[in-house]
């Protein structure tokens, strides 16, 4: 399948009350994943400062639909893929994944704007990024699509291959 799998540990304090992880925590699992695949590919705040102009960016949409709860600590995957990658805008397309890839928890979508590090307004990205984001661009499913038709064993394999 297009796009990346990166493996993830759910730990108790992403947990609600009721013992499954808190709505709010889906959108921290994927900003830590997509910022651990820029971060090896040169694009982080290490230091506290962008490490280049392409590290600075604001979300300017997010939407997530929920399908099934994950309950309780352990791994999972965050697989995430560019539906387009724009002059400014970069549109980001997710799912959280049991760790064996047979469940989608939640499914979404996040649109990334580059901002020009001195004005904060939008400025094309880099060729640099435009290359290391060329895996990431791929043709996928763009409607909800019913897990029963996900080719799971390909993300299952992707989530083994990386552990």
């Amino acid at each position: 399948m297009s796009g990346h799998v990166e493996p993830f540990t759910v730990h108790f304090d992403d947990l609600d009350p009721m013992g499954i992880v808190h709505n709010a925590r889906y959108a921290v699992f994927l900003e830590r994943a997509l910022s651990r695949w820029w971060a090896e590919r040169g694009v982080s705040f290490a230091g506290g400062r962008p490490s280049t102009p392409d590290a600075v960016h604001a979300v300017a949409e997010y939407s997530i639909a929920y399908r099934a709860p994950v309950r309780g600590t352990g791994e999972i995957g965050v697989h995430f893929w560019l539906e387009s990658l724009g002059e400014s805008s970069a549109v980001y397309r997710f799912r959280i994944l049991s760790a064996d890839g047979a469940t989608v928890h939640a499914e979404g979508r996040r649109v990334n704007v580059k901002l020009d590090p001195g004005t904060l307004r939008p400025a094309p990205w880099t060729e640099a990024a435009r290359t290391a984001a060329r895996p990431l661009l791929a043709v996928v499913p763009q409607a909800v699509v019913p897990q029963a038709i996900v080719p799971q064993a390909m993300v299952t394999e992707e989530l083994a291959q990386q552990r």
